[in-house]
């Protein structure tokens, strides 16, 4: 197995490419992912968060997001688990989404 600095960095970078369909701005940049690992077996264990509860989006964010991390070769089976603590808030959005967002 290579370098896991390494490939966490591919998995964070596959997960950029995931857009939050009602904002447009990636999941990465939005806060929404809390932790991410691939063990031995080459399961993908992903803690994040949404913006609401009840998103409409969820399905669809998770389905893209299991195309994304599937996407690096380590990755075998994708493992979501969706956390509501700590809240998602727009502090843990990035300057760049809050830019694009109109939050500066």
């Amino acid at each position: 197995m290579r370098d896991k600095v390494v490939i966490q960095k591919e998995l964070m970078q596959a997960l950029t490419s995931v857009m939050d369909p009602e904002l447009g701005v990636d999941i990465v940049s939005l806060g929404l992912i809390y932790g991410i690992a691939v063990d031995t077996a080459g399961t993908c264990q992903l803690t994040m968060t949404l913006t609401m509860m009840g998103c409409p989006l969820q399905d669809t964010l998770q389905r893209d997001i299991t195309q994304a991390l599937e996407q690096v070769p380590e990755v075998e089976k994708v493992a979501i688990k969706v956390v509501w603590d700590p809240m998602w808030t727009p502090d843990r959005m990035s300057r760049a989404a809050k830019f694009v967002l109109g939050l500066h």
